[in-house]
């Protein structure tokens, strides 16, 4: 597959970086590779789920799915998180009633749908220190977007791939944070099914990490004449999931978007103007709206996404035979 974009003038611009960022992260990374610096480990097992690329990978959903499979077969679970777009900087266990500016929207939007502890903090093992303190019996961390973090010990990593991440640059003039070369040291990668071909390029690449195949789907019922709206990383992928809505318009902002009253403003002239009966939006970003201003965008739907893994007890099997301290 071919790794050759045309780049964007803002981006032959920030090419001349690219070198630099490269050298950093390797530097990075081989300091961890030769024990130069000496990750700091948690009593229980830590599983990072992580991504090569600047958001959109669909991390949060696959979180949110394994916590549950785990759930089922017996674990205790939590999940550290940094807590992206926070206001406050301590580490706390999220509460599921809070806003979303003292916890972030994903941290937050997990714990209300899974109902396990989530705890946020910059500091990821100072977060783990408090889940062993808090919690009566041991159990699995789930490190979200932790690839990257390598400060924090983990006993398997686990990368979601984005297509689009095969036809990428390295940042800043694309959004890739490591090169595919990263993913020698994944553990367990997982594709879209729509993606499982890439497969034959990871294998071409000598990455024999074993792969998962991910289906997902937006469940909401059917609504008519819909304004959709969101800010998340990837929005034409939302807008072109909701196949079974009728909408009249969309709007997008950006990833993690602060909503304000002169955006509702925006947004219920956009459903006036093109007679739209009601409104649509992602789980994450519903998460971020105050209850005053979900009632002002009423009748607010939530497109819920959903994500099932193939061959459940194959892969939890390869996962728990990963699952064994080094």
């Amino acid at each position: 597959m071919s790794a050759r974009l045309s780049l964007k003038p803002v981006q032959i611009l920030l090419t001349p970086l690219v070198p630099l960022y490269a050298t950093a992260l390797a530097a990075k990374n081989l300091a961890y590779d030769r024990a130069l610096i000496t990750p700091k480990r948690l009593q229980w097992p830590v599983v990072s789920i992580g991504n090569l690329s600047v958001g959109g990978a669909g991390k949060t959903p696959v979180v949110i799915c394994l916590a549950r499979l785990l759930q089922t077969a017996g674990h205790s679970v939590d999940v550290l998180s940094r807590g992206y777009g926070r206001s406050s900087d301590e580490v706390t266990r999220v509460d599921p009633d809070g806003p979303a500016s003292r916890f972030g929207d994903e941290p937050l939007l997990i714990a209300r749908t899974t109902g396990v502890p989530v705890y946020v903090g910059a500091d990821r093992h100072a977060a783990g220190l408090l889940a062993e303190r808090s919690q009566p019996m041991p159990g699995i961390h789930l490190l979200d977007d932790g690839f990257q973090h390598r400060r924090l010990a983990r006993d398997v990593d686990i990368v979601v791939l984005h297509a689009s991440d095969f036809d990428q640059h390295l940042l800043p003039a694309g959004r890739l944070r490591e090169p595919l070369s990263a993913l020698h040291r994944a553990g367990i990668l997982i594709l879209r099914a729509e993606d499982r071909h890439l497969e034959a390029e990871l294998r071409r690449r000598s990455i024999t990490a074993p792969i998962w195949i991910q289906h997902r789907r937006l469940a909401m019922e059917p609504t008519a004449r819909a304004v959709a709206f969101c800010a998340i990383a990837r929005p034409d992928e939302f807008f072109a999931a909701l196949t079974d809505q009728e909408l009249a318009a969309t709007s997008a902002f950006r990833d993690h978007h602060t909503w304000s009253d002169t955006d509702l403003d925006a947004l219920l002239q956009l459903r006036a103007r093109h007679r739209a009966e009601s409104f649509i939006t992602t789980e994450k970003d519903f998460v971020r709206l105050t209850p005053p201003q979900r009632a002002r965008l009423a009748p607010l739907h939530v497109a819920r996404l959903e994500v099932v893994f193939e061959n459940e007890v194959v892969i939890m099997a390869q996962f728990a035979s990963l699952l064994v301290r080094k």
